[in-house]
């Protein structure tokens, strides 16, 4: 592309699977860094093969592996160490998130890597960090859901905590480690030297529950499970329309709840003292509940949002994946957009992450087959043919 990208001329060894570390090798790659996804021979990414698939092929890997290319090498191997190395010398960042002690137990830890490359930036994405206890348990994002707090205030009242049904404790600590790689190659242009980076996921996710921690600290304050609702303001839930569909209304300002009684024909409701506060209008909520979800029962979605709009009070429709391809919003946006792919065709993929109006981002492929680099990145790196074939022998390639 014409545009120059900010991170050109970055290059990420995404050594990483399942699906933080990947995640994060991906923001990257998204802004013009070269990402090179390493992945074991015999055994690739486990998201290949994740969810559902077409013609045989992973379509979750599209959206995780686009902008990386693949290469296969076994870093247990002697060929697959020595040509590791030979790659982290020519690197600025590896993002790895095997056990703590595998790199160190194949000689690929930090002396070797660093001692490789002075400025190279490791960066270890595991479920709890490099020491403690349970850094040396497996671990997966679940994990770091239940163990978070997360779950425990997720679902309604008289239910089971509950677990989101898609990775969010690995998609925001997959967000938190690019956040981490910058700042450590920030550090590094006034330092000279690279660093080691040890995110682990049980982390970022309890730094956006917010504040429960100080709340347990000074008051002794434990969040209890509210469903939709929420302690801190009134109403705030989902409602039913007429037709069969739901929205969703948020108060946070005290403006919005003001509008929305007014809109809903309860005036006198925001004359009463409970009124006053988001936190004491959330004790009634049941009162505001009724008022907002009755008058939305009898109408359409359409009127609804219409009417809010009118009154400058928030909502949005409760919307499936469908609806979100159809958004107008969206679409004014290209938060989802198109990309041509050599196996599938056109398909359609959430975009880069947010608008740069200078040096934007850019989808440049979606994800590549297994190995399918290895060949042109090893040749690049100076590898001979006779080379390429030592390695296939050993079963490093």
């Amino acid at each position: 592309m014409s545009t120059p990208q900010p991170l050109s001329g970055l290059r990420v060894l995404d050594l990483a699977t399942l699906f933080a570390g990947p995640l994060s090798a991906t923001l990257l790659g998204d802004f013009g860094a070269e990402v090179i996804k390493v992945e074991h021979p015999a055994k690739p990414d486990p998201s290949r093969g994740h969810g559902p698939s077409k013609h045989g092929i992973g379509l979750w890997w599209k959206l995780l592996g686009r902008n990386k290319r693949t290469i296969t090498l076994d870093l247990s191997k002697p060929g697959g160490r020595a040509t590791l190395l030979r790659l982290a010398a020519t690197a600025d960042v590896i993002v790895e998130n095997f056990r703590p002690g595998t790199l160190e137990k194949w000689d690929l830890g930090w002396a070797e890597l660093s001692a490789a490359n002075p400025r190279l930036i490791l960066t270890r994405v595991t479920a709890f960090g490099q020491f403690g206890p349970y850094a040396h348990r497996p671990g997966f994002g679940t994990l770091a859901e239940a163990m978070s707090g997360f779950a425990a205030i997720t679902g309604e009242p008289d239910a089971p905590p509950t677990l989101p049904p898609f990775g969010l404790a690995d998609s925001i600590a997959g967000l938190a480690t690019a956040y981490a790689v910058m700042t450590a190659l920030a550090a590094r242009e006034r330092t000279g030297e690279g660093q080691v980076v040890d995110m682990a996921i049980i982390e970022p996710i309890l730094t956006v529950l917010g504040p429960q921690p100080t709340w347990y600290d000074q008051l002794g304050y434990v969040q209890e499970r509210t469903g939709n609702r929420s302690a801190n303001n009134a109403p705030r839930n989902t409602y039913r329309t007429a037709d069969g569909t739901w929205v969703a209304v948020s108060t946070s300002a005290q403006s919005i709840a003001e509008r929305v009684m007014h809109l809903v024909g309860r005036p006198e409701l925001t004359e009463e003292p409970w009124f006053a506060t988001g936190a004491e209008r959330a004790a009634h909520a049941d009162v505001l509940d009724e008022a907002v979800g009755s008058w939305i029962a009898t109408r359409t979605r359409d009127e609804v949002l219409a009417a809010f709009e009118k009154a400058e009070a928030a909502v949005a429709p409760v919307q499936d994946v469908r609806d979100v391809l159809t958004d107008p919003q969206y679409q004014a946006l290209d938060t989802v957009t198109a990309v041509d792919d050599p196996e599938l065709g056109r398909l359609r993929m959430q975009n880069v992450l947010f608008r740069l109006s200078a040096t934007p981002g850019a989808i440049r492929w979606a994800g590549r087959p297994h190995g399918a680099d290895t060949e042109a990145v090893l040749t690049e790196l100076g590898l001979t043919p006779a080379d390429l074939a030592a390695l296939r022998a050993e079963g490093a390639l």
